[in-house]
C-alpha cells in the first residue's frame, strides 16, 4: 500500500511537471512566468502585461493540445486494458481487434464525402467513427462467436483480418478522393496528430474518456474475475457474456471518439497496460487508474517530441509513439519479471 501511494504521488508530480513542459516547450519557447500570467488573465479576467502572441500560443494552441493529449493517451490505455482482459491475451488492443481501423474508415468516409448525403447529414465525425468501430468489432465478435461462447483465438484472428480490411478501405477512399487538400489532411491525420486542437474540440473526448474511466473503475471486480477465466467467472455469478458485450461497445465508443479527434495513434493501448502491470500487478483496481495516468503522460511526451524534434516542422505523433514505444516495450519484457495472468 505504501509503495502504491509513492507511485501515485510520483505520477501526480510527473503529470504536473509534464503539463508545464508541454505548454512551455516547442518551436517557440515560453517562460513559466508568462504561462502563469496568461492563465491568471484568462481565468480571472484580470490585467496582464503578456505579449498577445505569447498569450495566443499558450491559451489557444498549446493548452488545449496538452489536454487532448492527456485525454487520448489515457482513454486508449484503459481500452487496451479492457481488450487484453476481454480476450485474456497480452497482444490485444483496439488496433489489433479492428476497432481503430474501423473507426478510421468511418471517419475517412465521412470526411472525404464518400457517404450518401442522406446519411452524412445525420452524422458527425465522432459518430461516424464510432459507428465504423462498432461495425468492425461487431463483425469480429459475430465471426468469433460459437453458440453461446466467444472463441478467443477466432476473435484475435478475425480482428487482424478486419483491421487489414478496414485499413485497405481507408486507403482506397483516401487515394480516390478528388480533393488534394483534404487528401493531405487525411494522410497526416491517419498517422495521428494533435495539431490544430481547439477548445471546442475537447468536450466530447473529455466526456467519453471520463465515462470510460468511471465505467472501468466500476467493473474492476468483474474484470478481475474475467481475467481468471470465463468458467471461474461464471461460477462466481458474473454475467460473462453481458460483460463482454459491454466492453466491446465501450471500446468502440471511446476508440471511435478519440480516433475522430486525434487520428490513428497506435501502441498506446498495447504498451502502457503492460508497463503498469510490471509495476503494480494485474489487479484492475490499481491497473485501470494508473494506466490512464501513465497513458496520458506517455502520449503527452510523445507529442512534445513530435513538435520539437525537427526545427520548424512537426511529425505525426503516431510515428513517435511507435519509435519510442516499441523499444521501451521490448526492454520491459526483457528485463522485467513480467506475468500476464490472474490477480
Amino acid at each position: 500500500m505504501r509503495r502504491l501511494a509513492l507511485i501515485s504521488l510520483a505520477l501526480a508530480a510527473a503529470l504536473g511537471l509534464s503539463v508545464g513542459a508541454s505548454v512551455t516547450l516547442g518551436s517557440e519557447a515560453v517562460g513559466l512566468g508568462d504561462v502563469y500570467r496568461v492563465l491568471w488573465h484568462r481565468l480571472t479576467a484580470g490585467e496582464t502585461a503578456t505579449d498577445p502572441v505569447v498569450s495566443r500560443i499558450v491559451w489557444d494552441l498549446r493548452l488545449p493540445r496538452t489536454l487532448l493529449a492527456l485525454l487520448v493517451g489515457g482513454g486508449l490505455s484503459i481500452i487496451g486494458v479492457a481488450m487484453q482482459t476481454l480476450v485474456r491475451n497480452p497482444l490485444a488492443e483496439p488496433y489489433i481487434l479492428g476497432i481503430s481501423s474501423g473507426a478510421t474508415a468511418g471517419a475517412s468516409l465521412f470526411y472525404l464525402g464518400f457517404l450518401p448525403p442522406l446519411i452524412s447529414r445525420a452524422l458527425t465525425m465522432p459518430f461516424a467513427a464510432f459507428l465504423g468501430g462498432l461495425l468492425s468489432i461487431t463483425l469480429v465478435y459475430l465471426v468469433a462467436r460459437t453458440k453461446t461462447r466467444v472463441s478467443v483465438a477466432r476473435l484475435l484472428l478475425a480482428g487482424v483480418a478486419m483491421s487489414a480490411l478496414m485499413s485497405s478501405l481507408t486507403s482506397f477512399v483516401t487515394f480516390s478522393s478528388p480533393e488534394p487538400d483534404k487528401l493531405r489532411a487525411v494522410l497526416f491525420w491517419l498517422l495521428g496528430s494533435l495539431s490544430g486542437t481547439r477548445w471546442e474540440m475537447l468536450p466530447i473526448p473529455a466526456l467519453t474518456a471520463g465515462f470510460g474511466l468511471l465505467l472501468m473503475m466500476g467493473l474492476t471486480r468483474p474484470l478481475d474475475a474475467l481475467l481468471v477465466g470465463e468458467e471461474p467467472a461464471h461460477s462466481l455469478g458474473m454475467p460473462v457474456e453481458l460483460l463482454k458485450r459491454l466492453l466491446i461497445v465501450l471500446a468502440a465508443l471511446v476508440t471511435g471518439t478519440l480516433v475522430a479527434t486525434s487520428g490513428a495513434i497506435g501502441f498506446v493501448g498495447l504498451i502502457v497496460p503492460h508497463a503498469v502491470r510490471l509495476t503494480v500487478g494485474v489487479t484492475h483496481r490499481r491497473l485501470v487508474p494508473l494506466s490512464f495516468v501513465v497513458g496520458a503522460l506517455f502520449l503527452l511526451w510523445a507529442d512534445i517530441a513530435a513538435r520539437s524534434v525537427l526545427p520548424g516542422q512537426e511529425l505525426p505523433v503516431g510515428i513517435l509513439t511507435a519509435l519510442c514505444g516499441v523499444p521501451f516495450f521490448l526492454v520491459l519484457l526483457r528485463t522485467g519479471n513480467y506475468q500476464f495472468g490472474s490477480p
